[in-house]
């Protein structure tokens, strides 16, 4: 359990503008629907995570290429009310940020998801400020900035502040971020190149020195390795709060916010207990903002 001496976080990755819809069911072809409800929300992995992390009472900061189309302004608007920083690394960027749309079934939580993710908008590390990481006591890194999450982490590593990795899905150039990190926490759906179940991909991962590591698995057990001090790891299983889910969208960067946050005072096991907890709260709610409503109190320090 790492000593923080702040309370910042920073989260490097995705920035998107996601507009949400629930509805009874998706659309056959060639026909319309309404909706039964809907909102707009900034969105992306690091994003979410950094709202959830500065919920919780704690000072977050996104680092992501956003730019100056007048979408934007709706990104921008939602992270200020949320009380989140944004630094952008392509703020001359004239074209839309990635925008999302997405359809949750009322019935089942599931969720249908068209989106651009973060391939055109790549920042350069050669950008960054110089005191990026003054003050910040925990890194959380979901991939879809590569070049700039490589260059954090490193940084960060050579300055003992704690690397969280989101492994929601396998990205080209991964393994250079995640040999780097303390922390890695995959979804189920993360499978490096020649991994074709669980037990691959935590061999991969644990070839990567890797001292912890988990795999989210929704409503089933999440499964977490950490590393004891005669070096030896086993796989253990940590039962999820069963909850009547009305929306999973979001769940699992909720949870790397919710785990950021708490690592900060609790070891690992303790930590992902806590963000299990945070994210099943999260599911109970419609979009990505409302479980915020009166919900994490408990978890502010």
């Amino acid at each position: 359990m790492p000593q923080a001496q702040f309370d910042r976080g920073l989260f490097v990755g995705m920035v998107t503008l996601d507009l949400i819809y629930l509805v009874d069911r998706p659309p056959p072809p060639n026909q319309k629907i309404v909706a039964s409800d809907s909102t707009i929300a900034a969105g992306g992995p690091a994003t979410n995570a950094a709202v959830a992390f500065g919920h919780l009472g704690k000072t977050a900061i996104v680092l992501g290429a956003l730019g100056a189309h007048p979408i934007t302004q709706l990104i921008l608007t939602d992270l200020q009310q949320c009380g989140v920083t944004l630094i952008d690394l392509n703020p001359t960027h004239t074209e839309p940020p990635p925008v999302s749309s997405i359809m949750v079934t009322e019935n089942t939580g599931e969720r249908a998801v068209v989106s651009l993710n973060a391939v055109k908008p790549q920042a350069i590390a050669g950008y960054l400020p110089s005191d990026i990481l003054q003050a910040v006591s925990v890194v959380l890194i979901d991939g879809h900035q590569m070049d700039v999450g490589q260059a954090i982490a490193t940084q960060a590593r050579s300055q003992g502040i704690p690397v969280v990795v989101d492994g929601g899905s396998w990205k080209p150039g991964f393994e250079t971020v995640l040999s780097l990190a303390d922390y890695v926490i995959c979804s189920a759906n993360f499978y490096p190149p020649g991994c074709e179940n669980t037990a691959d991909v935590m061999a991969f991962l644990q070839a990567l020195g890797i001292p912890h590591l988990a795999i989210t698995q929704g409503q089933k057990p999440l499964l977490y390795w950490a590393v004891d001090q005669a070096g030896q790891s086993e796989a253990r299983q940590m039962a999820v709060p069963a909850v009547n889910t009305i929306d999973t969208l979001g769940a699992g960067d909720i949870f790397h916010g919710a785990f950021c946050h708490a690592i900060l005072q609790e070891d690992f096991k303790g930590a992902l207990a806590i963000a299990a907890k945070v994210a099943a709260q999260s599911c109970q709610y419609f979009g990505t903002r409302r479980w915020m409503e009166g919900r994490g109190e408990e978890m502010k320090r």
